[in-house]
């Protein structure tokens, strides 16, 4: 690799992982030179001190290189970092995805700071990138920003408000990675299923998954990222239930199963909602597998608050758990409500992970002696429909979906022989 070539360092999520390499061939298109680019998040105090902690690490390792801060952190708070002496430009989210942004910093005319009002951003663009992740798994982002403003999170004022890619511009895209070889491809955004309400004729995301599938008939495999399940419409369940070319693997957004704590959340579902979609879901495809994002220790949470959302897992019949430690983010309203203890919050944390490392290997059980289609992401690893992670003994094709035999598992993968 040419030494003098941009480097890049990410935080945070995957949409952020994504738009570090739409932006890598923006810069090396631009003709960049000596410089450290570094993505930041914002979700939470933690990621913002993280990303700080990180650009003093890459400036003692690149002394003369000039460092360039983008990012949701760098869009919610320029000035923390234009204040930092390692830091050269600082970029905003809209302006680092623009391609005169990377030919000014490559000829050296630009401001210092590049952080426009996100709020006004309108439309987003479809990177097209050759794909991203794996050789066997792609990633294409068809949705930016939030409508939403839960009362926890500060990602709508990193990222702006809903925007969609256009569904032809998702259909060519996926097409020209099917034409690559890759064989599965994920859908991605910040919030997912509000795409298309700023488009024409406002349509939803089950009309994009079902138009994908029927115009790019050599995709073998569609998977969804995280989706709210308050806004899955008509289509996109009709889609689960004939499409089996749709993964049968959602992730919801769920964050609590307490009412009141999902109402001082500001969320848009009911404990209720969200045992009934499973069950819709579960209807629609009877081999599905949720996983869900759970916060714990939110503020006013009490014990029997908490006992509702361990109950909540086991009603909706959650397998992956991704599981939250509440942190209080400045600038958000949850930040000023009455917090729990650190150390109660750490315990409800670890009993959530535990329940979820006990639905795991219950799930993971139940799948032996079955032969699923797995997507093999490196010569010994791949991954079912339902995106539980198999391990082989003998080397695999590597971006090839293979017939396997489950022989056991190990408590977190599937052990498992080609079929």
């Amino acid at each position: 690799m040419d030494a003098t070539a941009p480097r890049f360092a990410t935080l945070g999520c995957r949409l952020n992982a994504y738009e570090t390499e739409a932006m890598k061939e923006l810069a090396q298109a631009a003709g960049l030179t000596d410089t450290v680019v570094v993505n930041t998040c914002a979700v939470t105090a933690e990621a913002v001190r993280k990303a700080r902690q990180e650009i003093r690490r890459l400036r003692r390792e690149n002394p003369t290189a000039r460092i360039v801060v983008t990012g949701c952190a760098a869009q919610v708070e320029p000035q923390t970092f234009a204040a930092m002496a390692e830091v050269d430009h600082v970029v905003g989210n809209a302006a680092k995805m623009r391609p005169e942004t990377w030919g000014a910093l490559a000829v050296g005319q630009t401001e210092r700071v590049q952080v426009d009002d996100i709020m006004s951003v309108r439309e987003t663009a479809g990177h097209l990138i050759d794909g991203f992740g794996t050789r066997a798994r792609a990633y294409v982002q068809i949705q930016n920003g939030c409508d939403h403003r839960c009362t926890f999170c500060i990602i709508p004022y990193g990222r702006g408000n809903s925007r969609s890619v256009p569904a032809g511009v998702v259909v060519e895209q996926i097409a020209r990675l099917v034409d690559c070889g890759y064989e599965e491809v994920v859908l991605t955004g910040v919030d997912l299923t509000s795409w298309g309400a700023d488009l024409p004729a406002a349509p939803r995301l089950g009309e994009l998954v079902r138009r994908v599938l029927k115009l790019v008939p050599g995709l073998p495999r569609l998977r969804l990222s995280s989706i709210d399940s308050v806004e899955a419409d008509p289509a996109l369940m009709e889609a689960l239930a004939t499409e089996p070319r749709l993964m049968p693997h959602l992730h919801l957004s769920l964050q609590a199963g307490d009412d009141m704590i999902l109402k001082r959340m500001k969320r848009r579902h009911l404990r209720d909602d969200a045992i009934r979609f499973c069950e819709e879901a579960r209807a629609c495809r009877p081999d599905i597998a949720f996983g869900a994002d759970i916060i714990a220790g939110f503020p006013t949470e009490t014990e029997a608050m908490v006992a509702n959302s361990l109950r909540l897992v086991e009603e909706c019949g959650l397998t992956w758990l991704h599981v939250f430690p509440f942190s209080p983010r400045p600038g958000t309203p949850a930040a000023k409500m009455p917090q729990v203890d650190g150390g109660a919050i750490k315990a409800r944390a670890a009993r959530l992970r535990r329940l979820g490392t006990e639905r795991v290997a219950t799930f993971l059980a139940a799948q032996v002696g079955r032969e699923p289609t797995v997507l093999v992401e490196s010569p010994r690893m791949g991954r079912t429909e339902q995106f539980a992670e198999v391990i082989f003994a003998t080397d695999q094709p590597v971006g090839r979906i293979v017939a396997a035999r489950v022989v056991g598992h190990d408590g977190t993968r599937l052990l498992a022989e080609p079929a």
